[in-house]
């Protein structure tokens, strides 16, 4: 989404201000309340772009790795996620139906919406995802011709004016923080090391050496295992004599806990929380955290 954004001219008196507020409000009240649609917008779109980048399957692991045709599905995915989770049903001729409305809902993962030319006369519900920045934007904008540039692609559709049609959006989110892509924080030079390495219990293992005392949630792990369920990788093999990833790294002084299990370990040694699904690594510092480690099971040691 683009940096700079217009300050937005809805307010009263503006002529689709009764029009959007309307429409805001009803989204609000389906949801619970701005703080519900806050807590689920984030995560849904976290889950989806995760989903479709498929790390395990596809070995790709940022957004700008997709085909076209797989960011248009994201924004089909977005389209029946907000229909299920507002309990809306499909328009007469767009995505969704509000107060008797037709609307159209757009998503974007870049700095601007496609507006196609059925969507002109109607509002549209937009949607955009910043994954350089890890922020999501929502808003509502009726679709003037006037707010829409005169150019056309080839399929007749159109973009949001800036600064005209950008300043005649209503936001109900600019700029909320959501759970970043883990990937995109790593160094590029350690993650091309990691994903260099020949199997899963060495690129996981490398993981969690490079990536310390920060919850890794399990889609990351797996990505890097490159198998739906990393957690095999964690395990020993008894009956080969193989030692799983987190024997490994114990015998290098790390401490490979899950959010769920090892909660109370994790406090004790003053570490970010964890969710459930999350995992977090941590190079024991000293003997006193050894002995905090053993009093807990943990038995990786302090290795100077």
């Amino acid at each position: 989404m683009k940096v700079k954004i217009p300050r937005s001219k809805l307010q009263e008196g503006h002529f689709d201000f009764n029009l959007l507020t309307r429409l805001r409000d009803e989204i609000v009240r389906r949801a619970g309340g701005m703080k519900k649609l806050r807590e689920w917008f984030g995560p849904m779109l976290r889950e989806n772009i995760d989903g479709i980048i498929d790390t395990p399957t596809t070995g790709r692991i940022f957004i700008d790795e997709l085909e076209n045709t797989e960011k248009t599905y994201l924004g089909t995915r977005v389209e029946l996620e907000l229909r299920n989770f507002l309990d809306l049903q499909r328009g007469l001729t767009l995505d969704l139906e509000i107060l008797g409305m037709d609307i159209d809902v757009k998503n974007t993962t870049a700095s601007n919406w496609m507006i196609p030319s059925e969507a002109i006369g109607h509002s549209c519900l937009v949607v955009a995802a910043d994954e350089n920045r890890a922020l999501f934007f929502v808003g509502l904008i009726f679709a003037h011709s006037g707010n829409l540039t005169q150019g056309k692609n080839k399929d007749g559709k159109g973009t949001l004016s800036s600064p005209k049609g950008f300043s005649n959006i209503l936001w109900i989110f600019q700029g909320e923080p959501y759970q970043r892509n883990l990937w995109t924080v790593i160094p590029k030079h350690t993650v091309d090391f990691i994903f260099s390495l020949q199997n899963g219990n060495a690129r996981v293992a490398e993981l969690f050496r490079q990536v310390t005392d920060t919850p890794i949630d399990r889609k990351i792990a797996n990505g890097a295992a490159r198998q739906s369920d990393f957690t095999r990788r964690i395990r020993s093999d008894k009956s080969k004599g193989t030692l799983g990833t987190r024997d490994v790294l114990a015998l290098e002084g790390y401490l490979l806990l899950n959010g769920k299990y090892d909660r109370k370990l994790i406090k004790a040694l003053c570490m970010p929380d964890c969710k459930g699904s999350e995992w977090i690594s941590h190079k024991i510092a000293d003997m006193t955290e050894e002995t905090i480690a053993a009093s807990f099971g943990k038995t990786a040691r302090y290795v100077p």
